[in-house]
């Protein structure tokens, strides 16, 4: 008669599955051949393995506990076995590693053994190979014209797998990542969350970068630490002086007085007005101003011959 497989993993009939995976946890890695080389651990090592592979599966547990190793064996009747328990003979394939293996995820079953790139010593174990982890994940993180002026606070909600506490299982939760927004960040800026990812057994979770993606604004165009506005003036406008009135981003109203000619490349530049810089928020960038000039459609001969006297004068 063959040994009793609940013996063989250290556990009574009443274990739960998490108590049989977490026995063969601590047993196979206990006697596995690299890291235990006393007489008879290989011969254990492969009784864990059949135990492990009989009693983890819900059809040939049932069998076996009802009707033993020799009735596992042997099959059972399919009247017999209609309750949904194993019906064909069972043997074991036979090989204890590849059960190691695929229990732990991997044909480095020891990689779920480092921590932050520091091996665990494992007896006379010396892994070779260390736990990789899985590449950055990117999201975009669109913020307004307003929201890079003033700076504020973003809630992020995101959906992740984590590891349960028996080890070997995992669930989504979900987890509220929580960005400062600096005034004066550019488009482009990267906030990482170091390790925030998926969780696996055999892997360490990746990194989560948000890229700050800037919304368009009504009013006005970011260049740099710049911002640019654009008037609509008219002709007559351009050539005989006129203030422009900006809102600005905190809300104050500037009355900007225009007396040069406005020619279609001028541009007035008004120091202190731009964004904030994110070194030092309290100095800030320019706000320039463009000019778009409506000429009129049509003139008639009489205004023309107007226009004509009035630029005779020498200037």
């Amino acid at each position: 008669m063959g040994s009793d497989y609940y013996e063989t993993l250290e556990i009574n009939r009443n274990a739960t599955d998490a108590d049989i995976k977490k026995a063969y946890r601590r047993l196979a890695l206990k006697f596995h051949p690299s890291s235990n080389r006393e007489t008879g651990s290989t011969e254990r090592f492969s009784q864990l393995g059949e135990a492990y592979d009989v009693l983890s599966d819900p059809r040939k547990k049932a069998t076996y506990d009802k009707f033993g190793q020799e009735g596992l064996k042997s099959g059972i009747p399919a009247e017999l076995g209609s309750s949904g328990a194993w019906s064909s003979k069972y043997v074991y394939h036979g090989n204890p590693d590849k059960t190691f293996r695929q229990f732990f995820g991997g044909n480095n079953p020891f990689a779920d053994f480092y921590t932050n790139d520091i091996p665990l010593q494992l007896g006379g174990l010396q892994p070779g190979v260390v736990k990789t982890q899985d590449p950055h994940i990117e999201r975009d993180l669109n913020l307004s014209l307003d929201d890079l002026f003033h700076g504020c606070t973003k809630k992020i909600k995101i959906s992740r797998r984590v590891m349960n506490e028996d080890g070997y299982t995992s669930s989504i939760k979900d987890k509220i990542l929580t960005i400062d927004v600096k005034p004066g960040w550019k488009e482009g800026t990267k906030i990482t969350f170091p390790k925030e990812g998926d969780q696996g057994p055999s892997s360490i979770p990746a990194d989560i970068v948000f890229i700050v993606q800037q919304k368009s604004h009504p009013l006005f165009i970011r260049q740099h630490n710049d911002l640019i506005y654009k008037a609509q003036v008219s002709l007559e406008m351009a050539l005989t002086g006129f203030s422009v009135d900006v809102e600005t981003l905190d809300g104050r109203l500037l009355t900007i007085p225009i007396n040069d000619i406005v020619h279609p490349a001028y541009k007035k530049v008004v120091t202190g007005e731009g964004m904030p810089l994110s070194q030092d928020p309290s100095q800030r960038g320019n706000l320039i101003i463009t000019f778009d000039i409506k000429f009129p459609e049509t003139l008639s001969a009489e205004r023309k011959q107007l226009i004509k006297q009035a630029l005779a004068f020498k200037y």
